[in-house]
């Protein structure tokens, strides 16, 4: 089973970034008190009471205090039976890694970091709005590893606009600085502009342009030839992993098994047929969970949504996709398949092998696509 603890705080407001959170830790002290809270009045809603894995996400969880930690790790473990061998992962900002930051997270049981780095290039750095400098985003990783984090992901963006000559001697120099790291995972991201983040408004008022597909697609094959090159799996679109080291967590969401999501904005599935997700609004959620109440809202899960879900999220991965599986989850039958599958291999997105259909290299570029033709509509 899988817990995700998610940690509405930020320093400020990355310009691509439309998670829920708050600049202000005004809150802080009755957020954590909240969520503990809402750990032991949600313990039932798992089938199962052990935990294989734990998720601070956020926000910046890395901005939490240790005896912030020490609550929160005293009530999971009151309420649940915690695997000795669980992964339990941080996300982290490289400008909160300090040494002594590092000894705390080790201390409170913490043992695998996921940290944000996004660039090693100063200019994207600030054009992103992210506090670290170029410099903490290397040195960061360096100091973690040598306190006993070996276990570490980083996340990077790609696809951000360059006025170089070469447009893309800054993601090749970004890439080569996460070699020289030797970190055991990677999640490289596309940049994506959302409508109410600070980059989709510049979008709309045309001070930016959008991203260019074709700028964007050359990058995705550079990242692919280079991590591959260095031993790398590409497991799911946008994470790579050295063998063996895939996230245990997030691999539980491709795989659609069940978790438990605490903290305003955090989605919960039971896996089975219902889904929900607290509200996003920090004092509601706090004061809801004061008087004993889930403020969550409940989705029952409908056969379309239950295939389409599966499609969506398999397709991703490189365990595939199986059509067994799509059977036996519809009342229907999927007679279109007949003519949807040849036009999706006519087009070498797919390929398929024994029952279970997998991306091509090229379908990855339109991953998003090939999963709406499957769609069951």
């Amino acid at each position: 089973m899988h817990l995700y603890l998610h940690i509405p705080f930020c320093r400020q407001a990355c310009y691509y970034c439309d998670f829920h959170f708050s600049t202000s830790l005004n809150g802080r002290t009755d957020m954590v008190e909240a969520i503990s809270r809402e750990i032991v009045l949600r313990r039932n809603y798992l089938p199962s009471p052990q935990l294989d894995t734990i998720y601070f996400g956020g926000g910046t969880p890395s901005l939490l205090e240790e005896a912030d930690f020490q609550q929160i790790f005293r009530t999971i473990h009151e309420q649940f039976s915690v695997n000795p061998a669980a992964e339990i992962t941080l996300e982290a900002n490289p400008d909160d890694l300090s040494l002594e930051k590092l000894r705390i997270f080790k201390r409170v049981g913490i043992n695998r970091l996921s940290i944000g780095i996004q660039s090693f290039h100063e200019p994207h750095l600030k054009h992103l709005h992210r506090i670290h400098s170029a410099e903490e985003a290397q040195h960061c990783v360096r100091m973690a590893q040598d306190v006993g984090f070996e276990n570490i992901t980083i996340d990077l963006i790609y696809a951000i606009p360059s006025s170089e000559a070469d447009p893309h001697a800054i993601w090749r120099s970004d890439l080569a600085k996460a070699m020289d790291l030797n970190v055991p995972h990677i999640s490289a991201y596309c940049l994506t502009i959302e409508p109410q983040t600070v980059f989709g408004k510049w979008l709309k008022s045309k001070r930016i342009a959008p991203i260019d597909d074709s700028f964007a697609a050359e990058q995705f094959q550079i990242l692919l030839e280079t991590l591959r090159k260095h031993g790398y799996e590409q497991y799911e679109i946008s994470n790579f992993a050295r063998p063996g080291r895939h996230s245990q967590h997030n691999s539980s969401y491709w795989l659609q098994h069940p978790y438990l999501g605490v903290g305003p904005s955090a989605h919960s599935y039971d896996g089975q047929q219902s889904r929900q997700h607290n509200l996003s609004h920090n004092t509601q959620y706090v004061s809801a969970i004061q008087r004993e109440q889930i403020p969550a809202e409940i989705e029952e899960l409908s056969e379309q949504d239950l295939i389409n879900e599966y499609v969506l999220t398999s397709l991703r991965t490189h365990w595939g996709t199986s059509l067994k599986r799509m059977r036996e989850l519809s009342s229907a039958g999927f007679s279109f398949m007949e003519t949807v599958l040849p036009e999706l291999k006519a087009k070498g997105w797919i390929r398929e092998e024994e029952s279970m259909i997998y991306l091509t290299e090229a379908g990855k570029l339109f991953a998003d696509r090939v999963a709406e033709e499957l769609f069951w509509v």
